[in-house]
């Protein structure tokens, strides 16, 4: 049987459980993008709670991206030093800590959110050198890897899918094709650091001519043949589309268990789980091994504490994504209870 707090592999790292705690935004950094006592604390009590990983909150690559002000930045001159600090912190815990990439949109002096088929070879250049030397601050910075944002509507996400991608040159037309800049940065990545690579990427988005879960199974199997080491199946409107209402029809279920079966890398269910009778379920019922969480660690970042001395835990968190709708790392309905 298999237990959320397991011990266990991932990949070449050693978890201390099954739960990975996913970050989004960073609403208590100082304006200059630096971090804060909160923010530290924050990281602590999570890594002390019983969590097997933990990715950070969203760090913008750009700081005119649509998401940058709500978010951390890899572009400030105190990065690396304050990185080291917040790694060191979590490493006391015996927990790996990768850092989450992503933007949104890619703006280019007055022209603002580019579509796909008008980004140049020149610009799609400087997005992979951007991405690269992000990763190798990570690296410098003490993250034991990088989580590379392609789901959701980011727009590596909108490269990928044949919906946004019309190109018809190399970064165009099949599966391999659209995916070439991301296996590019991924092969640099591998050659310039030593960081773990997790893909977060759609399941299928139900748009017209967009992804299936077929075409994401071929896609991760890529993934997988160029070098990333594990992935994260979301969905576009993930985390707004879990609520109590659908909480137990959770379709990401079936189409991460299909994703499983056709590679050899871990897998994370991107979210949906809020009890850990719920959790343990989902692990026994299936082959999947590890489970992201976001909202119950915004509400109560130490609760998984509470869940391994009760046996049965739930969290009380409402599900009622304001901390996403308002862009915090905050709860809005309670304080959140921070443990000395």
């Amino acid at each position: 049987m298999k237990d959320l707090f397991d011990v266990c592999k991932f990949g070449d790292l050693t978890l201390n459980s099954r739960i990975v705690r996913t970050g989004l935004w960073e609403s208590q950094r100082e304006k200059s993008g630096n971090m804060t006592p909160e923010i530290y604390n924050r990281y602590e009590n999570i890594a002390a709670s019983g969590v097997g990983l933990i990715i950070s909150e969203l760090y913008s690559l750009y700081p005119r991206d649509v998401f940058s002000k709500y978010s951390n930045t890899v572009n400030y001159s105190r990065f690396v030093r304050e990185a080291r600090d917040l790694t060191d912190l979590v490493h006391i815990y015996d927990v790996p800590i990768f850092a989450q990439l992503g933007m949104v949109q890619f703006n280019k002096k007055t022209e603002q959110n580019i579509k796909i088929e008008d980004v140049s070879i020149d610009d799609m250049r400087k997005i992979q050198a951007d991405m690269i030397m992000a990763a190798q601050k990570f690296d410098y910075g003490g993250f034991d890897g990088i989580q590379l944002g392609l789901g959701n509507y980011y727009f590596l996400a909108r490269f990928i899918n044949p919906t946004f991608n019309s190109r018809e040159d190399k970064y165009g037309g099949s599966t391999l094709n659209r995916l070439r800049i991301v296996l590019e940065i991924i092969k640099v990545i591998k050659k310039t650091t030593k960081l773990h690579i997790n893909c977060r990427l759609n399941a299928f988005d139900g748009t017209t001519n967009g992804m299936t879960l077929e075409e994401t199974i071929n896609i991760c199997q890529l993934l997988e043949k160029h070098g990333a080491d594990s992935l994260q199946i979301t969905r576009p409107r993930s985390p707004q589309f879990f609520t109590r209402e659908n909480r137990n029809k959770n379709p990401l279920i079936d189409a991460t268990q299909e994703i499983i079966k056709r590679v050899d890398i871990p897998v994370i269910l991107g979210g949906g789980a809020t009890s850990q009778n719920q959790i343990n379920n989902i692990l026994n019922a299936t082959d999947i091994d590890f489970i992201s969480m976001q909202r119950p660690f915004v509400h109560d970042p130490s609760f998984l504490v509470d869940w391994q001395i009760e046996g049965n835990g739930e969290s009380f968190c409402k599900t009622c994504n304001n901390c996403y709708w308002k862009k915090t790392s905050t709860c809005h309905i309670r304080p959140c209870k921070i443990r000395p």
